[in-house]
């Protein structure tokens, strides 16, 4: 009996070489640049984070000039996972990791200061109003937190929770191990828009994100490699505590 011909593999699908999704989720096309950010913005993601179909973090990285997207899993200090020389790590916030809730913390705002002992921080104003940057942590929870501990440099910079005033627009796509927990688009998007006072950061975010949720969610039935895989057993996922 012969053996049956072989079967050839599928041809793999082809990424974009700038937000390095599947072709067929690329919306680098309808993206608006944010002119005139104040903010530097700074992404570190986790080189094991594999979700190329609903991962946001080079979409959100192609709408600011400046941004700067890093992979890896430590850099020397701020400076150096920058590129560029910062004279004050402090004046950049991160996006905390520890176990304070701004619900628990009966903080009103969206933005909020921590200080070293994980309360809301005295003089909220002041502090955030002398931020000249924001880092974001992009991989799954305990990926973001292999990030946190293995940067000791970010206890320098000044902690910050969100409390977003509504849940991520992931929905049932993609399982929030938090209410408050957001993808790293989104993220952004509350913290920038926040910070600069300034809603059309937040729009144009949203609504990139958007779309690549529509995309998504129009290509998923005829193309069922593109979703995400699970995340291995005993792994939450981290859409950011965020973020990060």
């Amino acid at each position: 009996m012969s053996n049956p011909p072989d079967i050839a593999a599928a041809d793999p699908i082809p990424e974009c070489p700038h937000c390095q999704k599947p072709m067929p989720l690329c919306i680098c096309d309808s993206i608006t640049p944010i002119e005139k950010s104040r903010l530097g913005l700074l992404i570190l993601q986790h080189p094991q984070e594999q979700d190329r179909a609903l991962g946001t973090a080079r979409l959100l990285a192609r709408h600011f000039a400046k941004a700067t997207v890093r992979v890896g899993l430590s850099w020397p200090s701020l400076s150096k996972a920058l590129g560029h020389h910062v004279e004050n790590a402090s004046h950049w916030a991160v996006l905390y990791l520890g176990s304070a809730r701004a619900s628990d913390l009966e903080a009103e705002a969206e933005i909020v200061a921590l200080n070293r002992k994980g309360e809301v921080a005295d003089n909220q104003r002041a502090i955030l109003g002398k931020l000249e940057g924001v880092v974001l942590l992009d991989g799954t929870w305990s990926q973001a937190k292999a990030l946190w501990w293995r940067n000791p440099w970010m206890l320098k910079c000044q902690r910050v929770i969100l409390n977003p005033a509504h849940p991520s627009r992931y929905g049932r796509l993609r399982k929030e191990p938090r209410k408050d927990g957001l993808s790293t688009i989104e993220a952004a998007a509350t913290m920038l828009a926040g910070l600069e006072k300034r809603p059309d950061i937040a729009d144009t975010l949203n609504a990139s994100f958007e779309r690549l949720l529509t995309r998504y969610r129009e290509v998923q039935a005829e193309m069922p490699e593109l979703a995400p895989k699970p995340a291995p057993k005993g792994r939450r996922d981290f859409r950011r505590r965020k973020r990060a």
